[in-house]
């Protein structure tokens, strides 16, 4: 089959079987086409909720197939490749975060939405890139114990100097891989370029960039900007995205190495199988989504 026939074999089989597709912005762009959603983890899993169907595929990593399972209980959640993990998700063991709360118990243990269903049952409140400055802003408590990305934590703790952060080594592998070398190349380059940039690289990266903000966030600056060249900071696959959507406009990747792997594992072949009822479908313990979906009901309650 061609790209396009197996695309369209997708289309026909998810209108036949009641199916919604969801896809986060770092897919490739063949999968993200045949998406009935795209966007960032956890304003897909609220999409999801919102949709009748009985089934969702999510074309992502684990944890998010796992959050729109925590939130849609009653619906068949797949995840289209059940070999894509995150390595910042899985990098902190629930026994390791339980000796930390021990260690640090006065801290409100906050998570950010990319781990486990079973490190979230141990947190006080989930947040999203966007949405954690903001809710950690709210929290009655001064000390914070943030999970699992230093990155994220420490681009936060600089806009909230009230507060006092612990941290546990850990973040995205991929976002990490550029330094501030990099930015001076790329602007050197593209001097006219403006910088957009997600809060998971590297503080000395996101401190000199013109905007800073979640992967929809980068794509919503963008789209509506008036400027013509962008520098993007964040997984390539935004770089290829904006150029579909604004081919009048230039998109540099701050690196070459900004790709995510298991991103990239979904294929169309991985879709269509889900469609055939074919693929992993994702299962948790009741007690374990109902004490995940605590943190991030507090995300809601403070404004997330």
């Amino acid at each position: 089959m061609t790209i396009r026939q197996m695309q369209e074999e997708i289309l026909r089989r998810k209108r036949e079987e009641d199916i919604v597709i969801l896809a986060h912005s770092y897919q490739r762009r063949e999968v993200a086409e045949i998406a009935d959603f795209t966007g960032d983890s956890y304003a897909l899993a609220v999409l999801a909720t919102k949709t009748r169907a009985k089934t969702v595929i999510m074309c992502g990593v684990r944890f998010m197939a796992e959050t729109v399972k925590i939130l849609s209980p009653e619906k068949k959640v797949y995840l289209a490749n059940a070999a894509a993990g995150c390595p910042m998700a899985e990098q902190l063991e629930p026994a390791r975060l339980s000796e930390l709360k021990a260690e640090y118990p006065d801290a409100a243990v906050a998570a950010y939405i990319n781990t486990t269903s079973e490190l979230k049952t141990l947190c006080d409140v989930c947040v999203t890139s966007s949405s954690a400055e903001r809710i950690l802003k709210a929290l009655p408590q001064r000390e914070i114990l943030f999970i699992p990305d230093i990155n994220l934590g420490r681009y936060v703790a600089h806009k909230l100097p009230e507060k006092t952060f612990r941290f546990v080594r850990g973040g995205c592998p991929t976002h990490v891989r550029a330094s501030r070398e990099d930015v001076d190349r790329v602007r050197r380059a593209h001097p006219s370029a403006l910088f957009l940039a997600h809060p998971e690289c590297r503080f000395e990266v996101t401190e000199t960039a013109d905007y800073v903000g979640s992967t929809s966030g980068i794509i919503e600056y963008a789209l509506k900007s008036d400027a013509k060249e962008f520098i993007v900071g964040t997984e390539n696959a935004i770089v290829e995205h904006l150029q579909y959507e604004c081919p009048e406009k230039r998109f540099y990747p701050l690196s070459k190495d900004f790709l995510c792997r298991d991103m990239k594992l979904t294929t169309l072949t991985d879709v269509l199988n889900c469609c055939r009822g074919e693929g992993e479908e994702i299962a948790l313990a009741e007690s374990t989504r109902l004490a995940a979906k605590k943190c991030i009901d507090r995300m809601i309650e403070l404004g997330g």
